[in-house]
């Protein structure tokens, strides 16, 4: 089942795309279920924009997400690597080396087709 973002996400959302007032991806015309894939995807121009819009989030943010990703409600499945990167660089520094560790398998078990 798709998740409604709620407040705090879209708060999230504002800090990384403030020049992005939607609800909806730009490319597929539907409203986000995510955060950082349309970031990534749609909003970012390239993969140093991204990490720069990253670097914008604060440790409780990166705490948020990253219960957020590991319980399955932020779904990372179609983003690319450079970019699953970042995001695991931040989540070392914002939050622990395990939590980035479990965010990493996961990726790699969802790209497997085992979640």
């Amino acid at each position: 089942m798709a998740r409604e973002l709620d407040e705090k996400d879209f708060a999230i959302l504002r800090k990384l795309a403030p020049e992005y007032s939607g609800i909806l991806c730009p490319e597929s015309g539907h409203e986000f279920h995510s955060i950082l894939p349309p970031v990534s995807n749609h909003i970012a121009t390239d993969e140093e924009d991204f990490a720069r819009r990253v670097c914008r989030l604060s440790d409780e943010d990166w705490d948020y997400l990253t219960d957020q990703i590991v319980s399955g409600r932020e779904d990372l499945g179609c983003m690319p690597q450079e970019d699953i990167e970042t995001i695991l660089a931040r989540i070392r520094e914002a939050v622990s080396d395990e939590a980035a560790e479990r965010v990493r398998r996961l990726y790699h078990l969802s790209g497997c087709g085992m979640l």
